[in-house]
């Protein structure tokens, strides 16, 4: 310890050696003084802690290392000292020799000479700036998040791995009106809505037990008393080993947007009542005019399509015009045979949502497929059946849709081509870019239709779900 030798320790030369050594190569500063605050001993790492050597500052006073509103501090912690108290883990600060100052963690002892008299003090100082800088980026980071939080659009809570809800960022609070001490845990479901609460906490246990993302839409009660409707997810956050730690939820405010999409369906269903209204009016016309067998024979089959029409348009108006799903058409189109849907007409494939462009042209070839089938094929004796299947071959990029009739009458070719014959080959390659087979075998006629699959389905990236 820079060659002085400890004050008042009263021990052979042998352990003086051993703890001079510990002293000298510990990472902490450590020095002692006398009473006054005179130094007497100084380690290598209290040189490199404030700057001193310790032929500079052994034999001068500790206060050089105190800054001038900290005197009394000195004062205070001497006293005790000679008083034969300790002093443990007292945070303070000091001085460096440049003038910087120097957080600290001090643990000071009397030092006893053989009397027992305390004649001095044993100090051990360790820097805390590294540990301060850490928390101070830890708090600016933590400032930082909070102020995020605490200023997005959405309402937003964390919850233990349990589900027991141990934060609410600001806008919670102004939304609900209410406080932490109201909502913590599980007392949110004060601010949801009776006819919904029940079944958001069945969902969000769920999630809960099985560690699912969690997702759900349902009214919360503001302060003011009304409701609003709110999109809301939470995810588990996992540490490394996967072990879910917390969750963090959002609230998202979409009355407008469900309110936007009730207007959007409500003038949707007012256009296509409208629009049934003009193909019905179109239609009477028709009737009106026809005079001659031949011509009233067209005004049924004319009508019976534009029926078909307006399925097509049900089923897209319910979807908001964004395709319709596959089996929902064929249903829709197949309607006036629903006593046979399931038990001669059988349907199988999977859940497929198609384009607007695919449900027109299907709708359409179903309707001239079925109206054939119940005058001349499967669907005119009891013992036949049509089997309508569809797949998606993602490998391939292709879609197909195929109809299928047997045990029906023996099947003749047509003579000539009619506006069906078209539709049901024509207009489908056309608008779907699709390779179409008719086949008029004896046994059944059988239609196949394959196409780009973006040509006929909306949603690529939805799974498929069998149904039959």
């Amino acid at each position: 310890m820079g060659g002085e030798q400890p004050v008042g320790l009263g021990a052979n030369e042998e352990v003086l050696s051993h703890l001079a050594a510990i002293v000298a190569g510990s990472s902490d500063a450590i020095l002692s003084i006398t009473l006054d605050g005179i130094v007497q001993t100084w380690n290598a790492a209290a040189e490199k802690l404030f700057g001193y050597s310790a032929s500079e500052i052994v034999g001068s006073s500790i206060r050089l290392l105190v800054p001038p509103d900290r005197e009394a501090e000195e004062d205070e912690l001497l006293a005790k000292l000679s008083r034969g108290e300790s002093i443990t883990n007292f945070a303070t600060m000091r001085l460096r020799k440049d003038g910087q100052p120097v957080p600290l963690v001090v643990t000071m002892s009397p030092i006893r000479d053989s009397a027992l008299r305390v004649v001095g003090a044993s100090k051990i100082a360790r820097d805390l700036s590294e540990t301060q800088r850490a928390e101070d980026r830890l708090r600016e980071s933590e400032d930082r998040l909070s102020i995020l939080a605490d200023n997005i659009s959405q309402l937003a809570w964390m919850a233990e791995p349990d589900g027991d809800i141990f934060w609410y960022n600001r806008r919670w609070y102004e939304y609900t009106g209410t406080t932490f001490e109201e909502v913590q845990g599980w007392g949110w479901r004060a601010v949801h809505h009776p006819d919904h609460v029940d079944r958001v906490v069945e969902r969000i246990q769920h999630s809960w037990d099985t560690g699912e993302p969690w997702e759900d839409t349902f009214p919360l009660r503001g302060r003011d008393g009304s409701f609003r409707w709110f999109l809301s997810r939470a995810l588990p956050i996992r540490d490394d080993s996967g072990t879910i730690v917390r969750w963090f939820g959002t609230n998202t405010d979409v009355t407008e947007d469900r309110r936007q999409q009730e207007h959007i369906q409500l003038l949707m269903h007012e256009t296509n009542h409208r629009a049934k209204n003009t193909l019905g009016l179109v239609q009477a016309i028709a009737r009106q005019t026809a005079a001659s067998q031949a011509e009233r024979e067209f005004v049924e089959r004319f009508s019976s399509r534009l029926i078909a029409l307006a399925a097509n348009q049900d089923v897209l108006v319910k979807a908001g015009w964004q395709g319709g799903d596959v089996q929902t058409l064929i249903r829709a189109q197949l309607a006036h045979f629903g006593d046979l849907l399931d038990s001669r007409i059988l349907l199988d494939g999977p859940t497929l949502r198609l384009t607007t462009a695919a449900v027109q042209v299907f709708g359409m070839a179903l309707h001239e497929l079925a109206t054939n089938a119940g005058k001349y094929g499967a669907l005119s004796v009891d013992t036949g059946q049509i089997h309508i299947s569809w797949m998606h071959d993602p490998s391939a990029g292709k879609f197909r849709i195929e109809w299928t009739e047997t045990g029906g009458p023996e099947v003749r070719p047509p003579e000539s081509t009619g506006f069906g014959s078209i539709l049901l080959g024509r207009m489908a390659r056309l608008s779907l870019n699709a390779d179409i087979s008719l086949d008029f075998a004896p046994t059944g006629l059988s239609w196949k239709l394959e196409c780009p699959q973006e040509k006929a389905i909306l949603d690529l990236d939805a799974p498929a779900e069998t149904s039959s």
